[in-house]
């Protein structure tokens, strides 16, 4: 994989474990997600959170300085330790975990280089699969009922302009006809194109996923610098 992320333009990177939960305020998991996540008070009574995604941490790397849109696409892959407090009843072996270490990277592009990235990012998924001989099918999955930004018709009309690309990508990739719609099954930030794979016994696992998300821009006021503006970027987390 490392050697993957040299070949495709990656820039590895390690991020902080546990963050205070006024980060995970901003990026919204705190509202969506806190259920599932491993919180605990210091002794300034400070509230933290062990990460249960990078997202957050990319963002601040990406903002860390000022950014040009010479430097698009910004291609991160972290190798992080994630926590995400599972219900007993739903671990499952080595496909539903409390702790666990994934090939993650966040990829900070402009909205007309959403449909090209993604298309990298299903090949280098087509390239580590054939490796190991793995068959898989391919889900877009689009808005659920509790997304961001429904709430206004600019956040619709992102929403729209988000499941177009990765349909598009979808098409360019496989072929139309060649993947399935699973309507409302995205995460609430974003649509995305969930992996599956099968297992000796036919059983479908969810594997891989590519999402697009339009709220964290937003979210974490994520620029970049034209000759003449600024101007949000759209990451993409595979």
């Amino acid at each position: 994989i490392k050697a993957q992320y040299w070949i495709r333009g990656y820039h590895e990177v390690i991020t902080p474990n546990i963050y205070n939960t006024k980060l995970w305020e901003t990026s919204g998991h705190w509202e969506h997600y806190k259920e599932n996540m491993f919180s605990f008070r210091d002794a300034d009574m400070q509230r933290f959170a062990l990460k249960p995604m990078n997202c957050p941490g990319h963002c601040l790397m990406f903002a860390h300085r000022i950014r040009s849109y010479r430097d698009l696409p910004l291609r991160l892959a972290d190798f992080g330790v994630l926590h995400r407090n599972e219900e007993s009843g739903a671990l499952t072996g080595l496909t539903r975990v409390r702790r666990f270490q994934q090939d993650d990277a966040h990829i900070f592009c402009r909205e007309d280089q959403i449909t090209e990235e993604v298309q990298g990012a299903l090949n280098f998924m087509k390239t580590v699969y054939d490796t190991f001989g793995m068959t898989y099918k391919l889900d877009l999955s689009t808005r659920p009922k509790k997304a961001c930004g429904l709430e206004t018709p600019e956040g619709v009309a992102k929403w729209d302009k988000a499941e177009q690309a990765l349909a598009e990508a979808l098409d360019n990739f496989e072929g139309p006809g060649k993947w399935r719609v699973n309507a409302g099954d995205g995460a609430f930030y974003g649509p995305k194109i969930d992996i599956k794979v099968y297992d000796v016994m036919q059983r479908e696992h969810q594997c891989a996923t590519i999402q697009l998300d339009f709220q964290l821009p937003i979210r974490f006021n994520l620029q970049y610098k034209t000759c003449l503006l600024y101007t949000s970027p759209s990451p993409r987390d595979s």
